[in-house]
């Protein structure tokens, strides 16, 4: 499919909470590893913030194998919450392996996925929103400015120049887990990948099956509490065999079943945009 980007410029502090951006119902899957310090932090915001702008959600909190007191802390907030619940991957699944077992319960007509670390803003939700509202089935979000060590950084200029070569993507932040979806798409595109190479998938697949989309910048946090697992060399060498056996999976995929419209239309031009801070 081709595609027109277009250039804007977008504030990268949250906009203000003033009212409520949906009616549509949205389900929060929030992927954790032995993130006790702040996960109960995470959840609360979003909570507080999606009862403003899509008061009809869920959060699931997907405990993936933490050795701490994650689980147990999710627990404690799903008892006094109907409207979160815990999944628990035991073993630990993974990166992908998390966001696939949350997504298999999201009830709601949109999914939203972000890392439960405390490095995003839950209120530049608004923004995504705002732009599924104007038709675009899928809205990713991208790091404005990493707050990342120099090596994480130059790891993920490294992993992104690959995945962009080999499988021919042209997203700025292909990794940054800040991304909406229609949760339809979420099931058509029947992902397999437990690792680290999902948003890959999802992608390559979102394009293959030309669904209009759109980028916009978020704020980027420093983490504060835990330790990141990505740049670990182990990790590292398992993302390069998953990402190999995804370009095998992948070189006959198609998709098997029509998607329907979607409650809003898609914009008049179909065009795929990045919105820039």
């Amino acid at each position: 499919m081709g595609s027109l980007r277009r250039t804007e410029k977008a504030p990268l502090q949250p906009p203000p909470i003033t009212g409520r951006i949906t009616t549509r119902g949205i389900g929060v899957v929030l992927p954790a590893f032995n993130e006790e310090a702040v996960i109960a932090e995470t959840v609360g915001k979003c909570a507080e913030t999606l009862a403003v702008i899509a008061p009809d959600y869920e959060i699931i909190v997907v405990d993936d194998g933490s050795h701490d007191g994650t689980g147990a802390i999710a627990d404690a907030l799903a008892a006094d919450d109907p409207r979160i619940h815990v999944v628990h991957n035991q073993p630990n699944r993974g990166y992908g392996g998390a966001l696939l077992a949350g997504f298999a319960v999201v009830s709601k007509d949109l999914t939203f996925y972000m890392d439960s670390d405390g490095q995003f803003d839950i209120r530049d939700l608004v923004k995504l929103l705002e732009l599924r509202e104007q038709g675009y089935r899928a809205v990713l979000g991208y790091r404005a400015q990493r707050q990342d060590s120099t090596m994480r950084l130059l790891n993920a200029w490294g992993w992104n120049l690959l995945v962009s070569r080999l499988f021919g993507l042209h997203v700025r932040d292909i990794d940054c887990a800040f991304k909406l979806y229609d949760t339809e798409l979420i099931r058509a595109f029947d992902v397999h990948s437990e690792g680290a190479v999902i948003s890959t998938e999802m992608l390559v697949k979102l394009i293959r099956m030309g669904i209009p989309y759109t980028e916009i910048p978020v704020q980027h946090l420093p983490r504060l509490h835990g330790k990141a697992t990505g740049a670990k060399l182990r990790v590292i060498v398992r993302a390069f065999g998953e990402l190999l056996r995804l370009r095998s999976r992948l070189s006959a995929w198609a998709p098997t079943e029509p998607l329907t419209a979607g409650a809003v239309a898609a914009p008049s031009a179909a065009p795929s945009r990045v919105i820039r801070g």
